[in-house]
């Protein structure tokens, strides 16, 4: 191998060991560690000629035993696999409709979905407070479309009118925020997708709807995996929206990261936490990294 491609390979690998593994080596020493005062232990000492190595999985024990932890994650977990299915239902609809536009307007139509990002994201979760609070648009336009029963049914708001600080106003906020990142590798995908596969199915008697479901949605599997996960993962450790828009009900773990570091000033117990939340955002990676493998495989 050339020594110009081994620095091409070498480089992405460089910043993977600098700006995660190192970071997360750090967490998990502090993790495992005994705090003296202000400073933490050194985790191997040496002393006559001996080896000592000290270790602390308290933390770790105390996270399987505590219900506020198992509630937290649990909680993160669900409003993040809730709101990659709302968005994936959402953006699969404009992505579709992106990538069968006209070629000239399909720029215009991306521009589109990516001038959010040129506000700020504290600002744009900022906004929906307005909004959502008794006497704002859509707060007002939802109490008019009688919806206020079934959501109460639902359980995503406590009474008619009370959109703040509530589940709803949690799914709401990070729908919102996140669906973007579903759209885009959705469009990218579709938009690669060979038309004559679509002509070849209805020159063959397939309705436009069996056409949709055993054509085009196969060959988008990779865009929705890929939209999925760019929506799942960071939804997991959500903590401004959940802080901003969220209630009582909707504690999750990055809430729970803030208090063990700020309040409790606990270090090693809220790098346990850290740790416990980054090894459950590894399967799923995982698992996205071996269907991309046999999809891969498939192809050859």
């Amino acid at each position: 191998m050339k020594w110009s491609n081994r620095l091409l390979i070498g480089i992405p690998y460089g910043w993977l060991l600098l700006f995660f593994m190192l970071p997360f080596l750090i967490v998990m020493k502090i993790s495992v560690s005994e705090v003296d005062g202000v400073m933490f232990k050194d985790l191997f000492t040496w002393a006559d000629g001996v080896l000592h190595m000290q270790l602390k999985f308290s933390n770790y024990f105390y996270i399987t035993q505590d219900n506020l932890y198992f509630t937290a994650y649990l909680t993160s977990l669900k409003y993040a696999a809730i709101t990659t299915v709302l968005c994936l239902l959402i953006g699969y609809p404009f992505a579709y409709f992106m990538a069968r536009s006209n070629p000239a307007i399909q720029p215009a139509l991306l521009m589109m979905l990516m001038l959010p990002f040129w506000t700020s994201f504290l600002l744009r979760v900022y906004a929906w407070k307005g909004l959502l609070v008794p006497g704002g648009w859509v707060a007002t336009v939802l109490g008019h479309s009688g919806v206020d029963p079934l959501l109460v049914g639902a359980g995503l708001i406590p009474g008619p009118g009370q959109y703040m600080n509530t589940p709803f106003s949690l799914v709401i906020g990070m729908v919102y925020t996140y669906v973007p990142f579903m759209i885009l590798p959705l469009y990218s995908h579709l938009a690669k997708m060979d038309i004559r596969l679509l002509e070849a199915a209805q020159n063959l008697g397939a309705s436009p709807w069996v056409t949709f479901w055993t054509v085009t949605v196969p060959l988008s599997r990779a865009g929705i995996m890929a939209g999925s996960m760019l929506v799942f993962i960071p939804c997991v450790g959500e903590y401004v929206i959940p802080e901003l828009l969220g209630g009582p009900s909707t504690l999750m773990i990055g809430r729970v990261l803030w208090d063990e570091f700020f309040s409790n000033n606990d270090w090693p117990m809220a790098s346990s936490v850290a740790v416990v939340m980054i090894l459950m955002i590894i399967v799923p990676l995982a698992l996205f990294n071996k269907a991309q493998t046999e999809q891969q495989e498939g192809k050859r």
